[in-house]
């Protein structure tokens, strides 16, 4: 193993090669020291690639990429503006899907880049802040550089041997943090209608921004909540401290609470550090089929740029902007809806751009993220519009009532169609 204990010492040239194909942790767990050695020397080695799943760091511009072709599962985070100036190539696949993708060799991996805790007793590094798909960019990578970081909290679950590691690079420096979303009174009358439908003993999955942390606030009249996500926040903490997350009545993992990505603040952080009742996990067990089938009352929320007539969500992109991504959304309504006393949430604001577009709409402006096949509940702050058996005619009406107002009239009036024919 190569030990650097500067970081500005660190010469890519020694572990890469023209033409390599780069994999990053992602989101919070981002190795920033070694994004910044690549974006300084990428364009001396030549025609790298790089790949990562969501980024919150603000490293990655149009000029500072330039000396790479990056690439992505969607346009998360700081991302987006590299699709404004068409510079990130999208990659649409189910969080579930991009583990096996980079084993399978479809999405290439020839170097690692990952941040990690320092080593255990054992010689073992946590992952600390993201599980999700770094296994298998381990497993498959030619070369693994780590950014041991002495500020990750050392998280249970998934770990990488020392001896695995080629090329450590030994830093101190704040992880990346993502502040809580501000929560609108929106997104309170979005969170009372959701907050509905979770009922004592659920498991509940989510994701980070103003309508989960503003339904996870009217959360604390609950009892013995359980958590098996694919990220979580802040939100997390004022739950378990409040003794409503407990895990008690889980099949599985009973007593802990399951995710793969923690993306929040220091409070978090500082809350998973060497925390037996939270394990990070691959996507291999967090967005499992079989898995998540064996989780009775499992409410899933998801969010969505729009919502057809009939029930079909898009999640990834307005007219010609790309605006978010696949995600695990699929994986997760998929399992809410199926759930023995569980729900699938698809929880919007009715409308967009202070209110000048309508988010229930008569055709979608992008592609199907979710089928109207597999929805189960659209939430907007005017209501819940419970679609799952529900007829094509009888959705249409359902959605119309959840709409704003002064667009229900002319939705009606697309509706007509569906409600004389049924389909």
């Amino acid at each position: 193993m190569t030990v650097v204990t500067d970081a500005a010492g660190l010469d890519l040239n020694q572990f890469l090669r023209p033409g390599d194909n780069i994999v990053m942790g992602q989101a919070c767990g981002e190795p920033t020291t070694l994004v910044e050695a690549l974006i300084a020397q990428g364009r001396d080695i030549g025609d790298l690639s790089a790949f990562i799943a969501t980024s919150f760091s603000g490293l990655f511009t149009p000029p500072s990429a330039e000396s790479f072709a990056l690439s992505s599962m969607g346009a998360i985070g700081a991302l987006r503006s590299m699709t404004k100036v068409g510079k990130l190539g999208v990659i649409p696949a189910h969080v579930s899907q991009i583990g096996p993708m980079i084993a399978q060799g479809l999405i290439g991996c020839d170097v690692a880049f990952v941040q990690v805790s320092p080593a255990d007793s054992e010689g073992n590094h946590s992952f600390g802040l993201i599980a999700d798909h770094v296994r298998a960019v381990v497993d498959k990578a030619r070369v693994v550089i780590a950014e041991v970081n002495d500020q990750i909290p050392y998280t249970f679950g998934e770990l990488l041997p020392g001896v695995r590691i080629d090329c450590a690079v030994h830093v101190s420096r704040s992880p990346v943090e993502v502040a809580p979303a501000r929560i609108s009174e929106t997104d309170e009358a979005i969170a009372r209608h959701a907050a509905a439908y979770i009922g004592d003993g659920a498991v509940i999955q989510t994701g980070v921004g103003a309508v989960p942390d503003a339904i996870l606030r009217l959360l604390h009249d609950r009892k013995d909540l359980g958590v098996h996500s694919g990220m979580l926040g802040d939100g997390l903490v004022e739950l378990v401290e409040a003794g409503v997350v407990t895990n008690a009545r889980k099949a599985i993992d009973t007593g802990v609470s399951i995710n793969g990505a923690l993306i929040g603040t220091r409070k978090l952080y500082d809350f998973a550090h060497r925390n037996a009742a939270v394990r990070m996990c691959a996507t291999t067990y967090t967005h499992d089929a079989a898995v998540l089938a064996s989780l009775e009352r499992l409410v899933t929320i998801n969010s969505a740029l729009e919502v057809d007539l009939t029930g079909q969500v898009n999640a990834e992109q307005s007219g010609p902007a790309y605006m978010g991504g696949t995600g695990g959304q699929v994986d997760f309504v998929r399992a809410g809806a199926r759930s023995p006393g569980g729900h699938s949430i698809i929880a919007l604001p009715a409308t967009a751009k202070d209110g000048v577009i309508s988010r229930i709409v008569p055709t979608l402006s992008g592609p199907v993220t979710t089928a109207r096949s597999d929805v189960d509940l659209i939430v907007t702050e005017f209501g819940a519009a419970e679609l799952k058996g529900q007829s094509l005619a009888e959705r249409t009406r359902r959605l119309i009532a959840i709409a704003h107002p002064d667009f229900r009239e002319a939705l009606d009036r697309a509706a007509h169609t569906i409600q004389q024919r049924g389909f």
